[in-house]
């Protein structure tokens, strides 16, 4: 009796020594994962959704919307005059354009949405009194595009990625692949024998063995994670603090996603404690790169919606992050992780072979999008023969399901068709000659334009992928975008926080978008917005913005 009770007492206390070290591994599991994240609020999607959900609404007065930054009375008085020009410059530039918008703004929720995030939503009662920006469009031409009230912008937009080669060049696709696809038209399910050529020179481009076609980036990431999770039996995929992959919510956790993505690890892009964390755990099944963070790593999206002080930062080192992937390599072909190369955006810009040429690392699969469509609508998989099979021979029931009805439609793949074929034409590979070297010199140039014209504002750039920066802290930056669109420099609605070039952009145009450039700036500065002393900084005006929004909510 007494040996029984003895053994069951050595048999508890293994079992609770047992269920400590578990919990102490746990615990230890968790700190590094927490070690492992940015410090900063895009770092911590759960608590940025909560942050979210409690930021006040409120905005500035008459007053203080031209004074927010305690500008003396003539500045104010300078500032008033100055935008009360800028709106009746906009309404007599664009009235036809407005108007189209005006009728259609109450039934259409994308342009509500992105009317809604241009500025800061402090000034939005300023914006209400006629800071409007035209969406309608009737023409494109070489490098610019025409509103409907005839006005000539050079565009900088880039549709969102799309533009690498010139509109011209895209409608020229567009017709191609028309005339290619035009005798089988809308037929779905069976193929246009066109597919055979654009499968064999994707191979070549992307250096995979298969592909499966989508509709979207968004659908091309879905499959990417989904196929990782397959073949891995693991449910975890790490992506970077600040990094976009379309909206799926797995790979949007944070603010935008009314859903808690649980099986998601936003970590620290180029940082140990990442390292750390993808050496040691078992449940890993993917990581996620968009190369495009190698401009603001862990820093989200820019956009001028967020210009409350001016502190946006950017810059590229290329050799550094070249290092942080070919690290990642190692560590995926170490632990079993699919690594995933998200080039919806940056795919066949950076270089012909996408970001895998230009950083010399290869993925496992990746992901293209956005100008491989020659215009039309496209996502695409690529990947390496083992992490593209969706079943298993010895398992007949166990598949990894991904359709969609409007994949490999014949008008899309001929589009891609003529644009693949022109890829490779010799007048297009002479637009990929030292690229890096003439699109970092013509960021300098204009850098050095506004410097020595006395402005704060600066760019940085990932080739033809550019942002804008300022050299000194304020509360008006956002309005920068409203000056070079009435120098007539087209942008994409997050306005001067991404600025995309299209390759066919001659010295005699750049230097155009340098003296627009130019103009604005110095419009902006007479007009008093730039004004500034030495009390205003950064955390002032943080701490400002700080007490604002606690008097807002209490």
């Amino acid at each position: 009796m007494n040996e029984s009770l003895e053994l069951q007492t050595l048999l508890l206390a293994g079992v609770g020594t047992a269920a400590a070290i578990a919990a102490l591994r746990k615990l230890k599991a968790r700190a590094e994962l927490s070690l492992a994240k940015h410090r900063s609020l895009a770092g911590h999607p759960r608590n940025a959704r909560l942050l979210a959900s409690l930021l006040p609404n409120y905005s500035y007065d008459e007053h203080q919307v031209l004074a927010v930054d305690g500008a003396p009375v003539d500045v104010v008085a300078q500032r008033k005059a100055a935008f009360a020009a800028l709106v009746k410059g906009i309404a007599q530039r664009h009235p036809k354009t407005l108007e189209a918008g005006a009728s259609v703004f109450d039934g259409l929720s994308d342009m509500q949405f992105v009317s809604a995030y241009r500025v800061p939503y402090q000034f939005k009662a300023m914006v209400k009194q006629g800071l409007k920006i035209g969406s309608f469009l009737q023409s494109s031409s070489g490098v610019t595009v025409t509103d409907l009230d005839g006005n000539v912008f050079i565009d900088l937009t880039g549709s969102y990625g799309v533009n690498l080669m010139g509109n011209d060049f895209y409608k020229e696709c567009i017709d191609e692949g028309a005339a290619i696809a035009r005798d089988l038209g809308p037929v779905l399910g069976a193929y246009h024998p066109v597919m055979v050529d654009n499968v064999q020179r994707l191979r070549k481009a992307s250096g995979m063995d298969e592909m499966s076609f989508h509709m979207s980036g968004t659908e091309a990431v879905m499959q990417a994670v989904r196929l990782a999770r397959y073949h891995t039996g693991r449910k975890k995929l790490v992506r970077f603090c600040g990094s976009y992959h379309g909206w799926w919510g797995d790979v949007q956790p944070g603010i935008g996603n009314p859903m808690t993505a649980k099986d998601t690890f936003t970590l620290s892009e180029m940082g140990e404690g990442t390292l750390r964390v993808l050496r040691k755990r078992r449940d890993i099944a993917c990581i996620l790169i968009n190369p495009l963070q190698a401009l603001h790593p862990n820093m989200p999206a820019p956009s001028d919606g967020s210009l409350l002080d001016g502190s946006r930062k950017a810059g590229f080192d290329k050799a550094a992050y070249t290092e942080w992937l070919k690290t990642l390599r190692t560590i995926c072909d170490e632990r079993g992780i699919a690594l995933i190369f998200d080039e919806v955006f940056v795919g066949f810009r950076l270089a012909p072979g996408g970001a895998q040429e230009y950083f010399g690392v290869r993925a496992d699969m990746v992901t293209y999008g956005k100008t491989l469509g020659g215009g039309l609508p496209i996502g695409v998989l690529c990947g390496k023969r083992e992490w593209m099979r969706r079943f298993r021979d010895e398992a007949p029931a166990d598949i990894c399901f991904a359709r969609g009805t409007f994949n490999s439609h014949p008008y899309v793949m001929g589009a891609m068709n003529a644009f693949m074929r022109r890829l490779e034409t010799p007048e297009v590979q002479a637009l990929y000659t030292d690229l890096d070297g003439v699109w970092n010199r013509r960021a300098s140039q204009l850098n050095h334009a506004m410097e020595v014209a006395g402005l704060p504002a600066r760019v940085a750039n990932l080739s033809t992928i550019w942002t804008v920066t300022y050299t000194q802290p304020g509360c008006y930056h956002w309005l920068f975008q409203h000056y070079l669109r009435l120098q007539g420099l087209a942008l994409s609605w997050v306005g001067t926080g991404r600025m995309i070039f299209s390759l066919n952009f001659s010295d005699a145009d750049f230097e155009e978008v340098t003296r627009r450039f130019v103009a604005a700036g110095q419009a902006m500065q007479q007009d008093g917005w730039w004004w500034t002393d030495s009390a205003q900084t950064h955390k002032v005006i943080k701490r400002r913005i700080l007490r604002e929004m606690l008097a807002a909510k209490f």
